[in-house]
């Protein structure tokens, strides 16, 4: 029986499938365009809209034509499956799964990451510790390759080796064109408990626990994260699905959901509003725009509070040098952008904010723990992105800006940070600047397994590589 959408589509909309015949039609078109292009030029999107964070030249008015493939081809509720385009963006298939009362098994923070660009560069979120990442849920997939040609690709069968590379590719292998991807059943609300830590130590136990276990204090827990606020004031968040009525807590409104992290001990979400929670204000992040003063609040239309309008602020503010220009002019030392997302053993996650805090000192961060899902131990099913299997690690997300002075060019603390998180055995995810030497890249990311892939795909080398878009900024 498909349960009642209050709480399920709370303020938001049920979504129409696109269906095959308009997908084929999509990809008709990608097809073309992709013949369209002169021989020798490379193979890129053409495509206004991103969630990267690296500077990189935006091409526009010509490259792939992939307007119609932003959609929903089609939900099967009894299996639990949907059929989903590569650029249709999280907030329109949640949208669509949701009136069946399912949801993918990972829904990344942001409303318009795409279901393709989660899984070439590696999604992340509360359900993590227990589905690990968004590509670990996908059954098949068809990617365009370099050679023009659309591919259909499994765990298993002649193009494995495709589906496994892709995770992290970050289209230098190609464009997903279709997934077929699992789907959860969910409640209408989700009930949050904000667990409060002042040592690291008790927090990495904790978070040992509930990974292992699914539950905290006899209660299971199908959802957790964390933020951590400053040195010995931690706060673990963990969610489960219950059916309750009523709208629950809106943090779309003038109330702010960071915040009450730290001022609540319980919390009821609708399901809708939990998995949007952190988009609204982008995390913590809308308040360099005083989106969460109470007066802007309050003029700030609802429907702008979102994510993606600060993201084009960003945007506004790197194209005109708007931050480094009021320094100079108030006399401040020039500040270094630090926007990264890195993984650690969490074992090792005290000694990672430790050394943060001396050498960045940035608070708050988000913390997600993560595991690789049902992959055993002495398997490597993700090459280009080698987590350790059985091992739980977690994700810490930070993004501002820190006075530097004139060093600031020379991105000193992204490099230290690099440095420190492969000390740490950790990974570091490549959606902003990164600054590797070839050797160390080839490394960690597995280089040399990464371009006998692209070989076989990509044989004339139309599509960038991997080092090229996350070093080279190409």
């Amino acid at each position: 029986m498909i349960p009642p959408l209050v709480g399920l589509l709370s303020r938001g909309q049920a979504a129409t499938t696109t269906g095959w015949k308009a997908h084929a039609d999509a990809v008709r078109r990608l097809q073309e365009s992709y013949r369209a292009l002169p021989a020798d030029a490379p193979v890129r999107l053409a495509k206004r809209t991103s969630n990267l964070f690296r500077p990189r030249e935006v091409l526009v008015g010509s490259g792939l034509d992939v307007s119609g493939l932003g959609g929903v081809i089609e939900v099967d509720a009894e299996a639990r499956t949907a059929e989903v385009q590569g650029m249709c963006t999280y907030e329109d298939l949640v949208d669509a799964t949701l009136p069946h009362g399912l949801a993918p098994l990972v829904v990344p923070q942001l409303r318009t990451i795409t279901l393709g660009g989660a899984v070439t560069g590696l999604g992340i979120e509360s359900t993590s510790f227990r589905h690990g990442l968004p590509h670990e849920s996908v059954l098949e997939m068809d990617v365009f390759t370099g050679a023009g040609e659309v591919v259909t690709c499994g765990p298993t069968g002649e193009h494995a080796d495709l589906f496994r590379a892709f995770p992290n590719s970050y289209g230098s292998l190609g464009y997903a064109t279709r997934l077929r991807i699992e789907l959860m059943p969910v409640t209408s609300h989700v009930a949050l408990r904000h667990v409060r830590f002042t040592g690291t130590d008790a927090l990495q136990q904790a978070i040992a626990e509930v990974t292992d276990t699914g539950a905290w204090e006899g209660e299971a827990v199908d959802a957790m994260d964390g933020t951590s606020f400053e040195p010995g004031r931690h706060v673990l968040t963990l969610g489960r699905f219950v059916e309750a009525d009523g709208p629950g807590s809106d943090y779309a409104g003038q109330q702010v959901y960071w915040r009450s992290v730290g001022e609540r001990e319980t919390d009821l979400l609708t399901t809708y509003d939990y998995l949007w929670r952190w988009d609204t204000d982008w995390f913590w992040c809308s308040q360099a725009f005083g989106a969460q003063h109470p007066v802007v609040r309050r003029i700030w239309p609802r429907r702008l509070r979102r994510s993606d309008s600060y993201h084009r602020l960003v945007g506004l503010d790197q194209r005109f040098d708007v931050m480094n220009r009021l320094d100079r002019r108030a006399g401040r030392p020039r500040r270094e952008r630090v926007v990264q997302d890195i993984e650690v053993p969490v074992e090792r996650l005290g000694e990672f904010l430790d050394w943060f805090d001396e050498a960045v000192g940035m608070r708050p961060v988000w913390l997600c723990p993560l595991r690789l899902r049902d992959a055993e131990a002495g398997t490597d099913p993700w090459p280009t992105y080698p987590l350790e299997p059985a091992r739980t690690y977690v994700n810490v997300g930070f993004w501002g800006a820190v006075p530097v002075g004139d060093d600031a060019p020379d991105s000193p603390l992204n490099r230290a940070i690099e440095a420190k998180v492969a000390e740490l055995d950790g990974h570091k995810s490549l959606y902003s600047e990164s600054f590797y030497d070839r050797e160390t890249f080839d490394r960690l990311y597995d280089g040399p397994h990464l371009a006998a892939v692209k070989q076989r795909y990509d044989p004339h080398d139309r599509l960038t590589s991997l080092y090229d878009k996350a070093v080279r900024r190409r």
